[in-house]
């Protein structure tokens, strides 16, 4: 008979519990929680073996070291990015951590672009009125995106799969990334300083990942440097966008569009109905307020494709990590 392994699943949904049940084979035992991972609901991973966490988790030194007391060795993340946890000090103390590098880049590419033509286009604003029977068209007017330039910042998957969607709307396409990617090399397209793309850029989109170099790149000065009208869109991590300074700039006017699939302090509002509550975040109100903004509850990666993917390899990592030894490389 096989050995279970024990997995906690924190700030689990419906949908968390579908796929990876789908995809589960016999030797491993879910535990699905609602519960956000933090250190005051470690407790909750105890006798697990490993525990599987998501965007808005918290994995920092004191969560690690009650894991680590617990018996736990193994932190599963399903999702990409890994801002939420603390590498450095996982590696430092043997727990191992896994990821999901790249589950469907094109769910997000599709949906960053989704955003665009709906801003551009003003589509929610446009089926309202036709619900009602006003069929007016002032106030609905857009642009053509052929021929725009359109400057993408970080150029992983998801931003090239978002290059090449572009292509097709013929779009003149700028990038920014420190690590420029070889096969947009190749495709001829063009990479560019990030303060020549800021400047240059009808409509700016972010894939870059979370780290202290990136942290607010979007803030006052940036802002300020861009074109007047220019649409800005999010669909990567919240905080590398300084959410006050956007404000300022639709105020001004120097932001005309605003697109955001994700929000700087998303972890107390996103993944849950909130619709009877009273929502105390006054930034995030304000937000609301603006016509020309629309924000999606960081649903750019929920397609079918992206989550059984998740799932998948969620579920590898967890039987690569039972069969390592704890002296393995941390980060798998």
């Amino acid at each position: 008979m096989k050995n279970m392994i024990s997995v906690k699943v924190f700030s689990s949904q419906d949908y968390d519990k579908t796929f990876l049940l789908d995809a589960c084979p016999d030797d491993i035992c879910f535990d699905f929680l609602d519960a956000k991972l933090s250190e005051q609901t470690a407790i909750l991973a105890k006798d697990a073996d490993a525990v599987c966490v998501f965007v808005n988790d918290r994995v920092d030194k004191a969560v690690i070291d009650k894991l680590l007391g617990m018996g736990v060795k193994h932190v599963a993340l399903r999702c990409a990015g890994y801002n939420n946890v603390d590498i450095d000090y996982a590696k430092q103390q043997g727990l191992m951590v896994s990821r999901v590098p790249a589950y469907s880049p094109q769910a997000v590419a599709e949906h960053t672009i989704a955003l665009i033509l709906s801003l551009n286009r003003k589509l929610h604003k446009a089926y309202n009125r036709v619900k009602e029977g006003n069929f007016d068209l002032n106030g609905l007017l857009g642009f053509n995106l052929e021929k725009k330039t359109v400057g993408i910042i970080g150029t992983g998957k998801i931003g090239q799969a978002v290059c090449r969607i572009l292509g097709g709307f013929g779009c003149k396409v700028l990038c920014y990334d420190p690590f420029p990617a070889h096969d947009l090399q190749q495709a001829n397209l063009q990479y560019v300083s990030l303060d020549e793309l800021i400047t240059e850029a009808d409509v700016i989109s972010l894939h870059c990942p979370l780290n202290d170099e990136t942290f607010h790149m979007i803030d006052a000065p940036r802002i300020e440097a861009m074109r007047d009208g220019v649409m800005l869109i999010n669909t990567s991590r919240g905080k590398l966008i300084d959410t006050k300074a956007v404000i300022n700039g639709i105020k001004s006017q120097k932001i005309g569009y605003l697109g955001l699939d994700v929000y700087e302090m998303e972890e107390d509002l996103f993944f849950k109905n909130r619709s009877t509550e009273i929502i105390a975040d006054d930034v995030f109100q304000r937000l609301l307020t603006f016509p020309n903004v629309m924000i999606t509850g960081h649903q750019g990666f929920f397609t079918d494709q992206a989550l059984s993917q998740i799932a998948q390899t969620t579920i590898s990592n967890v039987h690569l990590a039972a069969a390592s030894d704890v002296e393995h490389d941390t980060f798998l």
